[in-house]
């Protein structure tokens, strides 16, 4: 169906790809040049006392694999839900053939629209659960 865009996707994301890595390679030499410029010009006497890294409020906890659990189970129940709505339509639609491209039509709404549903209520969940976590790790201090 959507065949005319694959080509140009993907020939964006390997150009994409390769422009990453040149300006990561650039960045790299930049930054060193710059890091021996500054080198040459300071003494190690001008920074005593006062390197030290700032702190953010950085939490105590990672809740990165919490939010990725939460959407990868929300994706996956949401392609569960889509394949069964589409058996519901195909089984509706059996005998009809005239009316093949309105399911196949369908069946992608359905699958799109409940990954997406699904995906975005699992990223609401671990950010609830997220916040009582926190709001417990409050209370115990």
């Amino acid at each position: 169906m959507l065949d005319f865009l694959m080509v140009p996707l993907v020939v964006g994301i390997i150009c994409a790809g390769i422009y990453g890595l040149f300006e990561l390679f650039v960045r790299r030499k930049e930054r060193l040049a710059i890091i021996e410029k500054i080198g040459e010009k300071l003494d190690a006497s001008a920074f005593e006392g006062k390197l030290r890294l700032p702190s953010y409020g950085i939490p105590l906890r990672s809740f990165s694999s919490l939010k990725g659990g939460c959407l990868l189970a929300g994706i996956g129940l949401g392609l569960l839900v889509g394949f069964l709505l589409h058996l519901v339509i195909a089984s509706a639609q059996m005998n009809n053939d005239n009316e093949l491209y309105r399911q196949w039509d369908m069946v992608a709404v359905g699958y799109g629209a409940s990954v997406l549903l699904f995906g975005g209520i699992g990223l609401l969940i671990s950010f609830l659960i997220e916040t009582r976590m926190q709001q417990r790790d409050k209370q115990k201090e």
